[in-house]
């Protein structure tokens, strides 16, 4: 029986990481079978040098799919099943501010977490809700699924303003840490193992990793973080910025807090703040070896590209981030039931904690959606420190809906990032200045 082919739209289409996700639709065709592939950007000439490219590829390895880019939305999102949405509101110009200002105020400055993960949030809480009207009206019957960050705000924001779309929130960050796990206890990949894991988006814990024959992995998997954080002692693994290697480095410390579980590396930043501001580049952030680092080489590759008329050779490959979306669109399309970390309504799956707090958990994914699996009560550590946490997140999403400066205030003082009323105003004051053409007129 030939097996559906999918019209996917990439929502972002200018984003760094659409060559890898280009690849990974082309080497999982047979799995996932497309039949067009189409571009969406507000930004038309950076869409175009990766368009450009990506059309080059396409032609010489898949030439039976279909090709298009567009900034005008309805050409972009008629005829689309499944949404890929990958928006940087403001780009890395503006990361760079969500970084660099609470750093002055020696304040963890950070993309998804801490003011700098609030400030992004509320960029990018209008543009996400935008596409999702663009889908509902030109494709109704269409997936959107979301990795734009910080997910944890978005995922709080499409929960409240447009409860009933088919949207779907993700974050690839445990994906990739998953990978990391199995490798370093030899393993190929994740899907060599079933984990259990519970949190909010960048903020939680695996509590279970067996293989498929029901052998505990977690003791092995922590004996390694133990000694070596989530980094690989592979040099391969080591090919790596200093920021993130110093993170990944970080899950020891991390472990010595939670020795039970196993924690997401992004706890580093509420866990350990200090220790991050004190050992922080604060004039040279992650922001800054992207622009220099992967920003610089995807946008030489893609202009090689064009300038030689083809792709042969090309440095682009599929990766992690490509593989878990492709993965969530094949569950989707063809009901494969497959278990995903994703973000999803709480509604009772942890007993204990808020219904309708956006939390992260597995779910079995098909073509209906996904179920929940039910995680039952969760220790009062990781409880009391998700409970602050989901507290600053509704609280800017509330300043967002309420145009609230107020609201917005009191988000940054609930962020356990921020010393202080005093310095969460201090920054947000800063903030407010830079981001006036992106947030919503706070009053």
């Amino acid at each position: 029986m030939n097996k559906k082919k999918s019209s996917i739209l990439i929502a972002g289409g200018g984003s760094t990481y659409t060559p890898s996700l280009v690849m990974m639709l082309i080497e999982d065709r047979e799995r996932f079978p497309v039949r067009k592939i189409k571009f969406y950007d507000n930004d038309e000439q950076r869409q175009a040098v990766i368009a450009k490219a990506c059309a080059i590829i396409l032609a010489e390895r898949a030439p039976e799919i279909e090709f298009d880019y567009s900034t005008d939305p309805k050409e972009a999102f008629t005829d689309v099943d499944i949404v890929m949405a990958q928006l940087r509101v403001g780009k890395y110009a503006m990361r760079e501010q969500d970084e660099k200002i609470p750093f002055k105020h020696n304040v963890v400055g950070q993309e998804t977490c801490g003011p700098g993960g609030l400030a992004y949030g509320l960029r990018s809480i209008g543009p996400v809700l935008e596409l999702v009207d663009y889908m509902e009206k030109y494709s109704p019957d269409a997936w959107l699924l979301n990795y734009s960050n910080p997910a944890a705000v978005v995922a709080e924001a499409t929960r409240r303003f447009r409860p009933n779309s088919k949207i779907i929130n993700i974050c690839d960050m445990p994906v990739c840490l998953e990978d990391i796990m199995a490798r370093v206890i030899g393993l190929r990949d994740r899907k060599d193992f079933e984990t259990s894991y519970f949190g909010l988006n960048h903020f939680g814990w695996w509590t279970s990793i067996k293989d498929h024959d029901g052998n505990d992995l977690l003791p092995k998997i922590s004996t390694h973080v133990k000694k070596y954080g989530y980094t690989e002692q592979t040099q391969q693994g080591q090919h790596k910025e200093t920021s993130w290697l110093e993170t990944m480095l970080a899950a020891k410390e991390l472990h010595e807090i939670e020795p039970t579980f196993l924690s997401n590396t992004y706890l580093k930043y509420y866990l350990m703040a200090d220790e991050t501001v004190a050992h922080a580049d604060k004039q040279y952030t992650r922001a800054n070896e992207i622009i220099d680092g992967r920003e610089k080489i995807v946008f030489e590759e893609c202009q090689r590209i064009i300038n030689n008329q083809t792709a042969k050779d090309t440095l682009f490959v599929s990766n992690e981030h490509a593989s878990f979306i492709t993965d969530l669109a094949c569950a989707l399309t063809f009901n494969t039931k497959e278990r995903m970390i994703l973000i999803v309504e709480n509604n009772g799956a942890i007993s204990n904690f808020n219904h309708d707090a956006m939390v992260e958990l597995p779910c079995i994914v098909g073509k209906d959606g996904y179920e929940v699996l039910s995680i039952g009560e969760i220790p009062t550590f990781q409880k009391g420190l998700m409970e602050q946490q989901i507290a600053s997140e509704k609280l800017a999403v509330d300043a967002w809906g309420q145009k609230s400066y107020q609201k917005l205030w009191q988000a940054f003082i609930m962020n356990k990032t921020i010393p202080s009323a005093k310095v969460a105003k201090e920054i947000l004051d800063e903030m407010l200045e830079v981001n006036a053409p992106y947030w919503p007129e706070l009053h």
